[in-house]
């Protein structure tokens, strides 16, 4: 089999990153699509994945159009030279016209509700639309759910075993309780109209955990200089050991709030858009709470409530082995599908 896969951003090279090594072992042959978003091409290097990348994300309020216009012209070169069977992809944006050009299927995962329009142009286009069945948005095409998210393709015991190392690396101790906080930079098509922390929040945030241990933060922006010490940077693919092991996470990203909740950590996801994922995993096990930037003293409460519990850790602990026993591994479930 001949199989195009597609990577519009770093958490999508981890969802796929082991059914590509699969594939490949198996004698399947993979080209990889990327873009310079973050560290995506940073992620496919440290894994070793050969890739071509065919686009850059730009800063202006049209770039993300005129680099669409820009991924489907190379990624047809690329599958007109590749003669994919099949084509694969989170979201979908350029494989999903793409292979009703070269008429064959693309097969599109997402979980991410609020792109709305993004939806209603990809989901029609594709094969199939792939979504955990928490998916809370409609589907204008065919849509088949399965049990589980998108983290656990990568974040699975069968696939992950934390390295306490990484707790070395990042300046702390095995056992020291330390907070992760994640802010990101909203350049995201699903990411307009949104604002994210503000500066005040984002103080009030760390006054609040750094009484209980380390704080570390990781933002995609500019930090103001009082809060440049906290920053910390470790190379991309070391971030899931590190979430491993941290007290609990908040932060503006829903992704790492679901990688958090499914490593056992507390998490706390801040956003005017939700995610049918966080609230599958707050309602079922407890593990991400969700709340606006209004609800953000909510939060905050929340936060000293989690940190007052006598047994926080073991509490989580029970917690994520309730949602491995509910939910699959989504890499054994991809390879599945696609087959």
């Amino acid at each position: 089999m001949r199989i195009l896969v597609e990577i519009l951003h770093p958490a999508h090279v981890h969802v796929f990153r082991n059914a590509i090594e699969a594939w490949r072992k198996r004698g399947d042959e993979v080209l990889v699509i990327s873009r310079e978003k973050d560290c995506a091409n940073h992620l496919l290097d440290a894994y070793e994945i050969p890739y071509v990348s065919i686009s850059a994300i730009g800063k202006k309020k049209y770039s993300l159009f005129a680099e669409l216009l820009v991924r489907i012209r190379r990624m047809l070169q690329e599958a007109r030279r590749f003669q994919p069977d099949i084509l694969v992809g989170i979201m979908g944006v350029t494989i999903s016209p793409g292979g009703k050009m070269i008429r064959k299927p693309a097969v599109v995962f997402y979980d991410t509700e609020n792109a709305g329009t993004t939806n209603r142009f990809v989901y029609p286009m594709a094969h199939s639309v792939c979504t955990p069945d928490c998916y809370q948005g409609n589907v204008r095409g065919t849509q088949i759910t399965y049990p589980s998210y998108h983290e656990l393709a990568y974040l699975h015991p069968e696939n992950f075993t934390p390295d306490l190392a990484v707790l070395e690396d990042a300046g702390l101790k095995p056992g020291e309780p330390f907070f992760i906080l994640r802010f990101v930079s909203w350049q995201a098509s699903h990411d307009i109209g949104e604002a994210g922390f503000s500066l005040k929040l984002k103080r009030e945030i760390v006054r609040a955990l750094s009484d209980k241990g380390r704080v570390l933060l990781s933002s995609e922006g500019e930090l103001p200089e009082d809060l440049q010490p906290l920053r910390f940077r470790l190379p991309a693919e070391k971030m899931h050991h590190l979430i491993a092991h941290a007290t609990m996470l908040v932060g503006e990203s829903a992704t790492m709030a679901s990688e958090a909740a499914v490593l056992g950590v507390p998490s706390v996801f801040i956003s005017d858009t939700g995610r049918g994922y966080t609230d599958d995993e707050e309602k079922r096990y407890g593990l991400v709470r969700n709340f606006t930037t209004a609800e953000a003293e909510n939060a905050l409460t929340l936060v000293h409530e989690w940190l007052d519990k006598p047994d926080l850790n073991g509490w989580a602990t029970e917690q994520r082995n309730a949602l491995l026993r509910e939910k699959l591994n989504t890499t054994t479930w991809i390879i599945d599908y696609i087959d």
